[in-house]
């Protein structure tokens, strides 16, 4: 696995090729260096070109290579993208919410989701792990325990296969597909060098979201890590120790009061807002008592934005999906407290592609099935 940058490159296995999509340009430029006689001053004009339009081709004449040259960086180095499975699309009333589900090079499946955000704006949500071991009860990636983490080459690869392969406009990203972003800290971090990096795909820190459900340790790494423009947004889902307990196993290990603290000193500029979102669940957290005990929660946050989100029943619900009535009466609630709220929009509902419903529970019946797949680890 790559480190972040300023910090040496974990060598590859012997005969392996590096994944040109888990590097920087500056790494990038580093490993020619290391592995080859010649051709590493080719090495940035090659990545961005990989980056940016998903094509690795060192043969190419606008690089002026030998054939040799050539052929020793096809030998060390190599774009390897996951093949599409499947792509599913929902019209709605924003444009088209897809999903696509791509396959990994172990057999293992992920998806990310192209979401419609009004005025020509699209949002990706990426996954950083095959399946998720937080267990939310009301999440179907949670259903799935977690398979594998993502590699760095692989959460980017998402995003190169929907621009270049799916023709998708993508324009922002959110870390809130399949898993948990903050349980792979060394991929999360690597692939946002990767993502804003200005040698190559040059995206802008304030259009990239991280979400998490609570991840103390995570968060307090993220902060390290010093991305000052950088989104933040976190699932709180109840205000409650014991309810939010026993809907996110998490709090268990991470309470309330633990949480709270972790988000109060997440400070990385002045004018940061923090997102709380809040899956609405009729009968359970959707009370006059639990808006109060959001709002008494986000007190000591700074500037906070709730997004209240329609509970997506999957293929074994919780309870039903809350009525239009009964989320603007929950968003009331959470006005008259004093806090700033935007309902979420339900996108993809029909094709498995809203928020915790995206993940193949199949998929981990299959793989403890099969004892030579569950001994594979992440691959390149």
């Amino acid at each position: 696995m790559l480190c972040p940058p300023g910090r040496t490159v974990v060598a590859m296995p012997p005969m392996s090729k590096i994944p040109i999509s888990g590097l920087t340009s500056a790494q990038m430029y580093a490993e020619a260096r290391r592995l080859l006689p010649r051709g590493a001053g080719a090495a940035r004009a090659l990545y961005r070109k990989a980056l940016c339009e998903g094509r690795f081709e060192p043969e190419a004449p606008e690089f002026g290579l030998a054939p040799t040259t050539a052929e020793d960086l096809r030998r060390n180095f190599e774009l390897r993208l996951p093949e599409t499975v499947q792509v599913i699309e929902e019209a709605g009333e924003r444009g088209i919410t897809a999903k696509q589900v791509l396959r990994l090079h172990d057999g293992l499946e992920v998806e990310s989701v192209l979401l419609p955000m009004g005025r020509d704006r699209t949002t990706l949500c990426i996954s950083s792990q095959v399946g998720c071991k937080m267990g939310c009860r009301f999440c179907q990636t949670g259903r799935m325990g977690l398979l594998r983490q993502l590699t760095a080459s692989e959460i980017i690869a998402q995003l190169l296969v929907a621009r270049h392969h799916q023709r998708w406009p993508v324009r922002n990203l959110v870390f809130m597909g399949m898993g948990e972003a903050l349980d792979n800290p060394e991929a999360l971090l690597q692939a946002l060098a990767v993502l804003t990096d200005p040698g190559g795909l040059s995206i802008g820190q304030e259009r990239i979201t991280v979400c998490t459900v609570g991840h103390a340790e995570g968060i307090a790494r993220l902060a390290a890590a010093g991305y000052r423009r950088l989104n933040l947004s976190v699932s709180l889902n109840a205000a409650d120790d014991a309810l939010r307990s026993r809907l996110m196993p998490i709090n268990r290990r991470t309470p309330l009061a633990q949480l709270q603290q972790s988000l109060v000193t997440y400070r990385p500029r002045d004018n940061f807002t923090l997102g709380i979102n809040y899956c609405l669940l009729p009968g359970l957290n959707d009370r006059p008592e639990d808006a109060r005990a959001v709002a008494d929660f986000c007190a000591p946050l700074g500037r906070v934005m709730v997004h209240v989100i329609g509970y997506n029943p999957g293929d074994v619900p919780l309870t039903r999906a809350p009525s239009t009535t009964e989320v603007d009466r929950f968003i009331g609630w959470l006005r008259e407290a004093g806090l700033p709220v935007r309902r979420r929009i339900t996108k993809g509902q029909s094709v498995m592609a809203a928020c915790g419903q995206l993940g193949n529970v199949e998929l981990r019946r299959r793989r403890s099935k099969d004892p030579s797949k569950a001994a594979l680890k992440a691959g390149s």
